[in-house]
C-alpha cells in the first residue's frame, strides 16, 4: 500500500514540474510578444477555474470585462477568446490558413472526423466527399425522398398517437426534445444507409438503441471544457470517467459505421440509392480503374497530393502517331473503407442533434410567441393549402418560415463558440501577436446577440429578416472561411421541411399558463436546460390529409 502511496506521489510530483516547466517555457518565449490581455491565473490549471458551464455564457462575462480579444490558459493550452466580428472575420479570411487546424484534444477519440481533422490532405479529401459527391445540391435534390418520407411518417405517427390518446378534442402532451431527436436520427440514417434507428420497423431494437445512446454521449462528453484534455495527472486518473466513456461511445460509433458499409456490401450496394452505396460505387469505380491489366507508367503528380497521373505506355501504332492516352484517376485509399466510415460517422453526428436543438429553440419560441406562429400558420396556408404537406421545393415560397430558422440560430446558434481551431504559426489579430499551437474560441453566441450589430438583439422577432433587413448583419451559425460546414444546405433543408410540417398539422400551445422555460443548458450545441414539453393537436382543416398517410 505504502510502494502505491510513494509511486503515485512521485507521479503527481513530476507532472506537476513538467507542467511547470513548460509554462516558463511559454512565458518566456511569449514576453517579447504583444499578447491580448489576461486575467490572473492559478498554478497548474490556468484559467479552468474561470469555465463554469454552459461555457459560451462564462466566456460573455470575461469577455465583458477583458475585451474582444483575451487570452486564457487552459492548463498548460493557450487559448484566445474572440467575442467581436471584426477580429472573427480576420480569423476566418486574412488569416483562414493559419486557423484551419483542430486542436487534437485527448477527448476527442474520431480524429479523422470531418470536423475534427487537420487542416491538410486528408480533410481535403473528406471534405471533399462530403461536399462534392453528397451534398452537393443536385444530390440533396435526389435524396429529398428520403427526408420526405421520414418526415410524413412522423406526422402520419404523430396524429395517430393522438387519436389512440385524445379522442375528445383536447390536446394531447408531446416531449419534443426526444420526439424531434429521433426523427432526425432517422431522416439522417436513412440517407446515409437506408434504415431507422427509432421507431417503428426497426431491426434489431436493441442494437439501435445502442447506437442512439452512443450519438448522445459524444455530444454530451465532447460539449464542454474537459479538465481532463488540458492537465496531464487529471488525464492520468480519469477520474470522472470521461476519457473512458468516450472510448466506449468511440467504439460503438465506428461498429455501427463498419457494419452499416458491410451490410450494403454484402446487400449490393449498387441496387440502393444511399449515401454509402454512393461512395461504395466511387471505391469500386477507383479500383477498377487502378486494377486495369493495361500496361502503364505510374507517376505522382505532386500538385495533387491525393491523386495519381496514369500515363498508359505508348503501342508502336500510337507512338507513329503521336498519341498520348493519358488519363487522370483518385488514389485508390480516397474511398477506402475508413474513409467512409468517418465520413458516415461525422455526417450521423453533425446531422442529428444540431439540428434537433435548432428546432426545439424555434418550437419554444413560437410557443412563448402565439402571434409568430399564427403568422407562419397563415402563410403556410395561402401557399401551399390544406391538400397536400409542405415539401422542400416550397421553400421560395415561404419566407417568413424561413426568417423564423434564421432568427433561432441568429439567438441560438448551432455551435455557440463553434469548433475549436488552432493556430499553425504566429499571426496578429488586431493590434495583438498570437503564438502558435493557440487554441481559438469565437464566441458566436456573444457576437450575434451583440447590440452593434442587431436592434433588441435578444428579441426574437423573425421580422428583422424581411425584405433583405438583415442581408448586411452579421451571422456564422455555421462557421465560416474554408471550415464552413458542408452540411449547411442539408441542415437548412431538413429544419424547413420538419418545422413547417408541425406548424401546417397541427395547432401546438404550452403545457400551463407559465412562458416556456429558455434557460440555456451545456453542451456542444447548445441545448435547453429544460427539455421542450408542448401541447398539440391535428388542425381540423389537415385532418383529411393526415388521415390518408
Amino acid at each position: 500500500m505504502d510502494n502505491i502511496f510513494s509511486f503515485q506521489t512521485i507521479l503527481l510530483t513530476v507532472a506537476i514540474l513538467f507542467v511547470i516547466k513548460t509554462l516558463f517555457s511559454i512565458i518566456n518565449k511569449n514576453s517579447n510578444r504583444k499578447l491580448p490581455p489576461s486575467p490572473p491565473a492559478l498554478p497548474v490549471l490556468g484559467h479552468l477555474h474561470l469555465l463554469k458551464p454552459p461555457l459560451h455564457q462564462a466566456l460573455v462575462g470575461i469577455s465583458n470585462r477583458y475585451g474582444p480579444a483575451t487570452l486564457l490558459r487552459f492548463g498548460s493550452r493557450p487559448a484566445l477568446i474572440i467575442s467581436s466580428h471584426t477580429l472573427a472575420e480576420q480569423c476566418f479570411t486574412t488569416h483562414d490558413v493559419a486557423f484551419a487546424n483542430q486542436p487534437q484534444l485527448p477527448s476527442v477519440m474520431l480524429p479523422n472526423l470531418i470536423g475534427m481533422a487537420n487542416y491538410g490532405s486528408y480533410w481535403r479529401n473528406v471534405r471533399q466527399i462530403a461536399a462534392v459527391e453528397l451534398l452537393a445540391n443536385q444530390r440533396l435534390q435526389a435524396s429529398s425522398d428520403f427526408r420526405a418520407r421520414e418526415v410524413r411518417d412522423m406526422a402520419r405517427q404523430l396524429f395517430q398517437s393522438y387519436n389512440q390518446t385524445e379522442r375528445s378534442g383536447g390536446f394531447g402532451k408531446l416531449q419534443l426534445k426526444n420526439f424531434l431527436f429521433e426523427l432526425m436520427l432517422n431522416v439522417t440514417m436513412m440517407m446515409i444507409a437506408g434504415r431507422r434507428l427509432c421507431g417503428d420497423n426497426v431491426e434489431n431494437l436493441e442494437e439501435m438503441k445502442r447506437y442512439k445512446e452512443a450519438v448522445e454521449g459524444w455530444f454530451e462528453l465532447s460539449g464542454g471544457a474537459n479538465i481532463e484534455d488540458f492537465v496531464p495527472i487529471f488525464r492520468m486518473l480519469d477520474l470522472k470517467g470521461v476519457l473512458k466513456r468516450m472510448r466506449v461511445v468511440t467504439d460503438v460509433n465506428e461498429m455501427m459505421a463498419q457494419k452499416l458499409i458491410d451490410e450494403h456490401k454484402h446487400e449490393g450496394a449498387e441496387n440502393r440509392e444511399t449515401m454509402i452505396a454512393r461512395m461504395l460505387d466511387l471505391q469500386k469505380d477507383v479500383m477498377d480503374l487502378f486494377l486495369c491489366r493495361t500496361r502503364c507508367t505510374i507517376t505522382v503528380d505532386h500538385r495533387k497530393p491525393l491523386e495519381f497521373l496514369v500515363i498508359p505506355l505508348k503501342s508502336d501504332e500510337e507512338s507513329e502517331r503521336g498519341g498520348s492516352g493519358n488519363i487522370l484517376f483518385h488514389d485508390p485509399e480516397k474511398y477506402s473503407n475508413s474513409v467512409i466510415r468517418n465520413v458516415c460517422i461525422s455526417l450521423l453526428l453533425g446531422g442529428s442533434e444540431t439540428s434537433t436543438t435548432t428546432l426545439a429553440w424555434a418550437m419554444a419560441n413560437l410557443l412563448n410567441s402565439p402571434y409568430i406562429l399564427k403568422k407562419a400558420v397563415s402563410e403556410i396556408d395561402a401557399h401551399v393549402g390544406n391538400e397536400r404537406l409542405i415539401e422542400e421545393s416550397d421553400m421560395t415560397n415561404l419566407p417568413y418560415l424561413q426568417h423564423i430558422l434564421n432568427e433561432t440560430l441568429r439567438i441560438y446558434p448551432i455551435g455557440p463558440l463553434l469548433l475549436p481551431h488552432e493556430s499553425s504559426k504566429e499571426v496578429t489579430i488586431g493590434d495583438y501577436e498570437i503564438p502558435p499551437g493557440t487554441m481559438i474560441l469565437v464566441n458566436v453566441y456573444q457576437i450575434q446577440r451583440s447590440p452593434e450589430i442587431w436592434d433588441e438583439p435578444t428579441k426574437f422577432k423573425p421580422e428583422r429578416f424581411e425584405k433583405g433587413n438583415a442581408d448586411e448583419k452579421w451571422m456564422i451559425p455555421f462557421g465560416m472561411g474554408r471550415r464552413r460546414c458542408p452540411g449547411e444546405a442539408l441542415a437548412m433543408r431538413k429544419m424547413f421541411l420538419v418545422l413547417g410540417t408541425l406548424i401546417q398539422c397541427f395547432d401546438w400551445e404550452r403545457v400551463g399558463d407559465k412562458l416556456v422555460d429558455m434557460t440555456e443548458g451545456a453542451g456542444l450545441t447548445l441545448p435547453m436546460a429544460v427539455p421542450l414539453e408542448a401541447l398539440y393537436r391535428p388542425r381540423k382543416a389537415m385532418i383529411k390529409v393526415l388521415s390518408e398517410l
